[in-house]
Order: C-alpha cells, then structure tokens, then sequence
C-alpha cells in the first residue's frame, strides 16, 4: 500500500483549518493511517482508534512531563485515578450544581440584556472557569488567570512554542501553589476538591503540590474542552430551531441532545499515543516510539460505526462515541462537564424564548480546539 507522504497531510493547512470537520472526514476515507511532520501518525477510523484505546500496553499514555493521571500507564495511572475519583462522584457533583446553577444564571441575566451577545467571551469561558473556581473553593474573579492560561496554552501547542509552553507552565505552578499555602494558613471545613486534593494519599502518600498543580493543569485544561462544547452546543440550537423548541418542551432530552451534537461536531480535535512496539494498522507499519493522534473527531463520524454519521439523531445510541475516549484513560472528569454543559443549555432555554444566529458568522477555533473562538446569538 502506498505510504501518505508527509507533504500530502498537513493539519496546519489553511484549508483544512477553515473545515476540520471536513478535512478529517477526507481523510478518513482517503487515507485512514496518515502521517505528518506536525502530528507523526494520525487515525481516522472508529475502529483503530476503538483498538488503540483498548490496548494501553501497546500504545502508551506517558507524557514527558508530569501529568496526572492522564500522562501515565497502568497500574500507576489506576492507582491516581481511583484516589482522585471522590472529586466527581456523585455527592460532590451534587454539592456543586446548585453552586454551577447560580453562576450560569447570573451571567445569562447580565448577557441577555443585548439584543446581540458574544457567548464566548460573554458566557462560555467564565461559566466553566468559574464553576472550576467553585469547585476547588477559590475566589470566583480567579476563572481570569485560568483563562488566559487556558487560551495561551493552546496557542503554544498550535506553535509547537516549547519555550513559551513552559514559561506557562511554571506560572501555572507558582500559582497554584500560591492557592495551597494560603488554604494551609487558613484552613476550611468544607468538602472542595482543594481539600481533597491536600487530603489524597496514593500507597499512602499525600500529594505533594507539584502533583497538585499537576492533577490541576489537566483538570484546568479540561475545562478549554468544555467552554468549546458549549460554544458548540449553542451553535448548533441557533441553528436548528425545531431542536431548540423540543428541548424546551422536554427538558429530559437535553443529555442526549449535547451527547450527539457533540458526537457530530466534537470540541477537541485529538489526542496522543506512543507505540510501545512495531504495530500493523490499516497495512501500515508504525515503528516502535512513534507518536500516534486519534482523531476524536473523524472517528465520531465514521459511517461505519455510526449510521447517516453526518446527522443529528438525538434518539441515537451513542454507547460508542468518543465524545470522552474509551478504555482506561475514558475521560475523569465527564460527569463534572456533563453537569456543566446540562445546566448551562437548561438555563439558557429557561430564560429565553428563542436564540439564533446573527448574520455574523461564527468563527472556528482552530487544532487542538474544534470549538468557535467567536458566537454572535440574537434573542428574541
């Protein structure tokens, strides 16, 4: 089988920035196992990615920088991951809705006031940052550093800006740390994850700050992924109207609304893998060491797993989507932005009649976002 030469697939090509969708959907039928300089090899099919993320001995999760609990394999990334589950368990997701609820509701109510509202800038952002904030018992105004570090770590990993990516990185740090000294100097009786995280032993062994400010980097950046979902979600609302009042009219459908709107039109692009050994996909040979993305995106849409992938069917069953990855490293965090994402779609249908487009187009993040860096709605 012909190789795809490195030249022939270029994720940073304007044209495919402009659609990703489309470019990776290309792609998944062109050449499903794709090589480029800037991502090395690049899956496209449910399938192989379905068996990647089913073989984590084969295809290591390792990152070269400390990365809790999603930079490690197992048993060491089972060991972190059961010590940090309290943090999304059902009790304490309950113990924050009420918290999210009040926030959502607030930025709605200072949103609305416009006839036209940017709902990036204007809610996305800050409902998850500061529901983040909320979480960890932080002082709400705090979400604005998490932005701005949220959105120059993206623009690092689009540069490929080692230099600038760790400069953000040990800001990040001190800032964290910065947090957790002053929780030890004035101590809370409450159930938030900073006490928990000050609390977590692994073997018996608290963390110490550098694998908190790790845990919250990951969780921080999780956090990019859903501010992009709700870009998403309401894109797509304004857009179907008829969709729009069926969710007003039964609010139990909303879950399975923001399942498959996200199965459609995903908010991150991909993730890594490392070959742990020479591997066979699709007819090509992957040398030991490589690096492998799973194309979250293309695969979600592959007609072969899912059928009339390209629409929207919120009656489907979605047991195999990758909305939040499969397998052991299946996404920590999914019922907190599953919470997020319900609440901030209830509030805006509650307290709108209807919302849509305006004739400003919406702008698409580009790799490794698939979210809008810009949603012009209008409200009626």
């Amino acid at each position: 089988m012909k190789t795809e030469s490195q030249n022939d697939w270029n994720p940073l090509d304007t044209s495919n920035l402009k659609d990703q969708r489309q470019a990776y959907d290309n792609m998944r039928e062109r050449c499903p196992v794709a090589h480029s300089e800037f991502m090395g090899w690049s899956l496209f099919r449910h399938k192989d990615i379905t068996a990647v993320l089913a073989d984590p001995k084969t295809f290591s999760n390792v990152s070269q920088f400390l990365a809790i609990p999603n930079g490690m394999d197992l048993p060491e990334h089972g060991q972190y991951r059961k010590a940090l589950d309290l943090n999304f368990e059902s009790e304490q997701m309950s113990w924050l809705e009420p918290k999210a609820r009040k926030i959502a509701a607030e930025l709605l109510e200072s949103a609305l006031t416009g006839d036209e509202v940017e709902m990036v800038t204007a809610f996305a952002n800050p409902f998850t940052l500061k529901t983040l904030c909320a979480l960890l018992g932080w002082p709400v105004q705090q979400w604005q550093y998490l932005d701005s570090w949220v959105q120059g770590s993206l623009q690092a990993s689009f540069d490929k800006d080692s230099v600038a990516g760790k400069t953000l990185a040990n800001e990040f740090s001190q800032y964290v740390k910065a947090n957790l000294n002053k929780r030890r100097l004035s101590p809370l009786e409450q159930t938030d994850a900073t006490n928990n995280l000050m609390n977590t032993k692994v073997d018996g062994v608290e963390l110490d700050d550098d694998q908190i400010v790790s845990v919250l980097r990951n969780w921080t950046a999780g956090h990019g992924t859903v501010s992009a979902s709700l870009s998403v979600l309401f894109m797509h609302l304004a857009e179907n109207l008829e969709l729009q009042h069926q969710l007003r009219s039964d609010s139990m459908l909303i879950p399975a609304a923001i399942e498959e709107i996200l199965r459609l039109d995903g908010p991150l692009v991909s993730n890594p893998r490392t070959t742990t050994k020479e591997v066979e996909i699709q007819g090509k040979i992957i040398p030991k060491g490589e690096h492998i993305a799973l194309m979250w995106i293309a695969g979600n849409r592959d007609p072969r797993a899912f059928a009339k992938s390209n629409e929207l069917k919120i009656e489907r069953n979605n047991e195999e989507t990758l909305v939040w990855g499969q397998g052991v490293h299946i996404c920590q965090g999914a019922s907190l932005a599953r919470l997020e994402m319900r609440l901030a779609v209830e509030e805006m249908l509650s307290k709108t009649k209807l919302f849509e487009l305006t004739d400003k187009v919406p702008r698409r993040a580009v790799y490794p976002s698939n979210g809008l860096s810009s949603l012009y709605l209008q409200f009626r």
